[in-house]
């Protein structure tokens, strides 16, 4: 029964980036013109927000860029949304030692640190993501009260699984999910190089 809560469903705030190549590299205005900007809208690299934005007030979002470290503003920051204007997004702080701020992130040009496009691409966007899951790299370093770990396939090391399972403080804060009836040997070995432990002088 979802009626009685339609009330407090806020909508989706669409944010279309504005998206060029970067006039300082050695491009053509012939090759300029050739890329539109709905195909530059278009693309999704990893380290860039969406070309097209979909963000709604109280959902948890990551921040993709080191905005002001003092204030908590880092590459990783999770946030919560309070408000969404037309330059800027009203947030509070849920990890770090900042947790509890509110902050105000705006749009900024953004560029890839690595691509295979033929060209730099220049992003105007909020250096955001929507945030619900995460990659295990992407949380190290972090602490959750509670966290669902999703593995649909092994880690391919050891050194994963262990950062991915101490990212909470007890045992009971993790639910782990695997495939049901996965054929997979569900096992990681860790794998300790005694060599290195050797007093040996080479």
């Amino acid at each position: 029964m979802t009626i009685p809560y339609n009330n407090h469903i806020h909508n989706f705030y669409r944010y279309p980036s504005l998206d060029s190549i970067d006039s300082t590299e050695n491009t053509s205005e012939q090759q300029s013109q050739v890329y539109l900007p709905e195909f530059l809208r278009s693309l999704k690299i990893s380290d860039l927000p969406p070309g097209k934005l979909k963000l709604k007030i109280g959902i948890p979002i990551i921040l993709l860029r080191n905005l002001n470290p003092s204030e908590g503003l880092c590459n990783g920051t999770r946030l919560i949304i309070r408000d969404l204007q037309h330059k800027v997004i009203d947030a509070e702080i849920i990890t770090g030692s900042h947790i509890g701020k509110c902050v105000f992130i705006p749009q900024i040009i953004l560029s890839p640190s690595e691509s295979s496009l033929p060209f730099t691409l220049k992003r105007f966007q909020f250096p955001v993501r929507v945030a619900f899951s995460m990659t295990i790299n992407r949380a190290q370093g972090q602490t959750l009260n509670k966290m669902g770990l999703y593995l649909p396939q092994p880690v391919f090391a050891h050194g994963q699984l262990y950062v991915a399972l101490s990212r909470v403080i007890s045992y009971q804060c993790i639910k782990i999910l695997i495939c049901e009836n996965c054929q997979n040997n569900y096992q990681t070995k860790n794998i300790v190089y005694h060599e290195i432990f050797q007093n040996n002088i080479i």
